[in-house]
């Protein structure tokens, strides 16, 4: 008689770390209206037509791409067919994503290192900041991520069985991830290259046949979309945004590719430039949100300093009573400008002082700016920002990292082996990094020449051989966004789960040296953390730093004790977990609690700074939720939760629709800026003629005159100077192609298409125009003479 089967008994634990997860991931989602605005308009646009499907174009007719490949953008485009085009639609696969990467991880991990190291794999996964703050977005990396550890989980899977066929679908995940993000997606190759000479038990020659098959199927895969691309010709296609020669392969290998490291180029195109929710350059921080920080447009850092939003607007984050000339910070720092001062309608106490005109004038200065908490001041010349700086590189600080660190252009630390433990970027994702270290001690410990490699030893190289890379890389890159560090997340987490089951099994057995490694390095953390957690004292309040120093540091003391009752040691060891995961929580839920920022997406209580704004600097958006210009994007009314887009003016839209006699696109602007909104909004196609930047060269005088005469496009809103793009390119002003446009188009009076109801700083701002970027915008009619 045969016994009867054993069920598999649901892993309650498991389920309750999965709906932490989701809880963190997908609450309050649908409160973001647009997400990345410049990604949910080509999600708008592919919707509409196979052609700007197949491309990811920004418009629907096909004039430019996005600058990143399509897959992810497949996957949102099929979410919004099933659900409509909104802010959470298109966020949804990330947060769903995230979601499955804990339970991918949890699934990895449990058969080599067992089921405590799973669940604690997967709660790290889930309480990772970065990964929450990302998922929480239509950002590429939570599905990037998602989808080399299905790639990993079929590489292991593969050595398990002794089926080569995994390690073939393995390497072909990889070639899709690559369809996601390009180079980012082959860091992890060392892992697997390394762990599949390690793992696959066949025959040498076998093997090799294996692997280079496996890796010509990567490459096929990796680059079937931009062959498919480049090989069409050009006049079939939309131009590939953000690169210079109109290729999908030299946007994979320059731009987002060898640029990522060498930092040339840097900061200008693509949806991962600095344009995130508060309206800067265009439209968010530049160098982060905390204490000494440099702020172009929202000045969220509290004694940070305000450029101007390239409207030539000081911004200074400050009391709305001190709106006259100057905008005061809450640390004495003021943004002074040659216009009248006066405080942004709709606004709270919060509100962001406003000095209209052309620019700052004179100077913005703060004690703790620019130079990281040494004083200094920063002058921006008449018209906005500097002509100069447009299409290349934004100035870089020194300083203005979270809480005064040295954050760089884009508050990624100071490149060098420490920077992950900079805080500029601590915060994000290494809470738990130096317990993953003393992890690694633990698990290699038994390592010798002359024997095999046990299968936990195999695993911790692999994850070893993920996180390394990835760390050398984000210590010297010259150029990438702190959210990029998703990367990172799978293998701490996996350490830190296989590491605390092992080092706590090297202390009940009292095993020598490796005994002392369970408390010191729960010792280790709980003092890292403190450090982390130091700076926000005053904003947060001293008892996170207390309960981690007693439960972590505390419970190390205990656990190094040389002898405990079992009970003790158990009470102990739950006690550091506690300690150690409190801080990653809290650092975690700050997105959902707070707000976060869909642009450059980021975690931490100095997302509370800009919590009761929306995603502009603009009138009507306080906490109270104060009444918000008809067609205008954001989430003020939700506390800053709302992805960052411009608006949509009813008279503009009224007018041209009136006045459009077949033309394909609706009207042609500087950039994305003005462009996202209309999509969106109204799904029309609008040609961005400098792509995200403005800075792209698509158009010469020539082929305006082309798409002019063959019926494409008749209206051209662009800036009349001060800074319509990132410069170079038709954004600028400066090109030939724009002063073409405004020396042969008819100049529309404004009355024609500003609405009947804007006020005279508005309509001056061009606000009501749709657009955050150019000074004072024109409409110009041009026609084929």
């Amino acid at each position: 008689m045969t016994e009867p089967t054993k069920r598999k008994r649901a892993d309650i634990t498991l389920a309750a770390i999965a709906l932490l997860s989701a809880f963190l991931n997908a609450y309050n989602i649908w409160l973001d209206q647009t997400g990345n605005a410049y990604y949910t308009a080509a999600v708008t646009s592919m919707l509409q037509n196979f052609h700007a499907f197949f491309y990811a174009s920004l418009d629907s007719v096909g004039f430019v791409t996005v600058d990143k490949p399509p897959v992810t953008f497949w996957v949102q485009t099929a979410s919004a067919y099933l659900f409509g085009v909104h802010g959470w639609s298109v966020i949804l696969p990330q947060a769903l994503a995230g979601i499955g990467s804990v339970l991918l991880l949890y699934a990895m991990v449990r058969p080599t290192y067992g089921l405590t190291a799973a669940r604690l794999a997967a709660l790290a996964m889930a309480c990772t900041p970065i990964a929450v703050a990302v998922a929480r977005t239509n950002n590429v990396d939570a599905l990037l991520v998602f989808t080399l550890l299905l790639a990993a989980w079929m590489l292991l899977r593969g050595a398990r069985s002794g089926q080569w066929g995994w390690a073939l679908g393995a390497f072909a995940m990889i070639g899709v991830a690559f369809n996601e993000k390009m180079l980012q997606a082959y860091m992890v190759l060392p892992a697997f290259y390394l762990f599949y000479v390690l793992a696959y038990r066949m025959q040498r020659k076998k093997k090799i046949v294996v692997l280079t098959g496996a890796t010509a199927v990567m490459v096929v895969l990796s680059l079937s979309w931009a062959l498919a691309v480049d090989l069409t010709a050009k006049d079939s296609r939309p131009y590939i945004g953000s690169s210079q020669t109109n290729s999908v392969m030299e946007l994979a290998f320059g731009y987002n590719g060898i640029s990522r490291l060498t930092g040339n180029g840097s900061g200008v195109p693509g949806g991962g430039g600095n344009r995130g929710g508060g309206g800067g350059w265009p439209g968010g921080t530049m160098s982060g949100d905390g204490r000494g920080d440099a702020a172009f447009g929202d000045g969220q850092g509290r004694d940070g300093t305000a450029y101007g939003n390239g409207q030539g607007r000081g911004v200074g984050r400050g009391n709305a009573a001190a709106a006259a000339a100057n905008g005061q910070n809450q640390g004495s720092a003021n943004a002074s400008g040659t216009g009248d001062g006066q405080a942004a309608p709709g606004m709270n106490d919060n509100a962001d002082a406003m000095v209209p005109d052309d620019g700052m004038g004179g100077n913005s200065s703060s004690p703790d700016g620019v130079t990281g908490g040494t004083g200094g001041n920063a002058a921006a010349p008449d018209g906005g920002m500097n002509g100069n700086f447009p299409g290349g590189a934004p100035p870089s600080f020194e300083g203005g990292g979270q809480r005064g660190g040295a954050g760089g252009a884009f508050n990624t630390g100071k490149a060098g082996p420490l920077r992950l433990f900079q805080s500029a970027l601590s915060g994000q994702i290494s809470w738990l990094l130096p317990f993953a270290f003393l992890s690694a001690v633990g698990l290699l410990a038994g390592v010798r020449r002359r024997q095999p490699l046990t299968d936990k030893q195999r695993m911790t190289l692999f994850w070893l051989a993920w996180l390394l890379p990835g760390m050398v890389f984000f210590s010297i890159a010259g150029f990438f966004h702190s959210y990029y560090l998703i990367m990172l997340a799978p293998p701490i987490a996996a350490l830190f789960g296989a590491g605390w089951n092992e080092l706590r099994e090297h202390h009940r057995a009292k095993r020598g040296w490796l005994a002392y490694l369970f408390p010191g390095a729960i010792a280790a953390s709980a003092a890292y953390q403190i450090y982390i957690l130091s700076p926000y004292a005053s904003e947060i309040g001293r008892g996170w730093i207390v309960a981690v120093g007693l439960l972590g540091v505390g419970s190390a003391l205990v656990l190094a004790a040389p002898v405990l009752r079992p009970p003790l040691v158990r009470a102990a060891a739950v006690c550091g977990l506690l300690g150690l995961m409190i801080a990653p929580l809290y650092w975690s839920a700050t997105p959902l609690l707070y707000g976060g920022n869909s642009m450059i997406p980021s975690a931490g209580p100095d997302l509370n700074r800009s919590a009761g704004r929306g995603a502009d600097s603009f009138g009507g958006m306080n906490g109270a939720g104060a009444a918000l210009p008809a067609f205008t994007f954001g989430q003020g009314a939700q506390g800053g939760r709302g992805g960052e887009s411009g608006s949509v003016n009813e008279a503009l839209y009224a007018y041209l629709t009136q006045n459009n006699t077949g033309e394909p696109y609706l009207f042609a602007t500087s950039n994305v800026n003005t462009a996202e909104s209309y999509i969106i909004k109204t799904g029309k196609a609008v040609m961005a003629m400098g792509g995200f930047s403005g800075s792209d060269p698509i158009l010469t005088v020539d082929k305006v005159k082309q798409l002019v005469a063959d019926g494409k496009v008749k209206y051209f809103l662009l800036s009349d100077g001060g800074f319509g793009g990132f410069g170079g390119g038709p954004g600028g002003g400066s090109s030939e192609a724009t002063a073409w446009i405004k020396e042969n188009g008819k100049l529309i009076d404004a009355s024609a298409w500003q609405s009947a109801d804007a006020s005279a700083a508005d309509a001056a701002d061009g606000l009501d125009g749709g657009g955050r970027m150019g000074g004072n915008l024109s409409l110009y009619l041009v026609q084929n003479p």
